[in-house]
């Protein structure tokens, strides 16, 4: 049992709770790319992003006496998505604060999608089929997550670049 729910029940939860929070962070990318004020929309791919890293921390194998790479992801994206905040919620954008956001903001997405994309290399069998491992491995793996982060550097060029809202 893990917060009064089955296993089963709470990563299912923590699953929805991630996708909601990718679908969300990418309508807030596009956003960005068009210099649209943060707003509900933006609260709830933080708020729900924050989530997904901290009941990360809950599911086993993650609950171990050791140090694994998803605790490493999970804790990094917790002190993005703190930065994130504070430069949205504390500093209002203002300055620096505005390249600063969109970074963190955007990294913390990017760790998420991730995962997302490991995880469906794990549970999909026709992507697992393409390539076995835990953690995935080989050239299709390779080229899923290099295609991600490539699309995430230039996203997050694009939002640093473009993100600038009227005074």
């Amino acid at each position: 049992m893990i917060l009064g729910m089955s296993l089963s029940t709470f990563v299912l939860v923590h699953t929805v709770i991630s996708i909601v929070a990718i679908v969300a962070g990418f309508i807030v990318m596009f956003g960005m790319l068009k210099s649209t004020r943060p707003g509900g929309l933006t609260a709830l791919f933080l708020l729900l992003t924050i989530l997904t890293s901290a009941t990360g921390f809950l599911i086993p194998p993650l609950v171990s006496d050791k140090l694994l790479p998803s605790h490493i992801i999970g804790a990094l994206s917790l002190v993005l998505l703190a930065i994130a905040c504070i430069a949205l919620y504390a500093m209002k954008l203002s300055g620096s604060w505005r390249w600063i956001y969109a970074l963190t903001a955007l990294l913390s997405l990017y760790f998420n999608t991730f995962v997302l994309v490991i995880q469906s290399f794990l549970k999909i069998p026709a992507l697992t089929a393409l390539a076995p491992g835990n953690p995935p491995a080989g050239p299709v793996f390779a080229v899923a997550q290099g295609v991600v982060l490539v699309f995430f550097v230039l996203m997050i060029i694009g939002a640093i670049r473009r993100f600038r809202l009227a005074v």
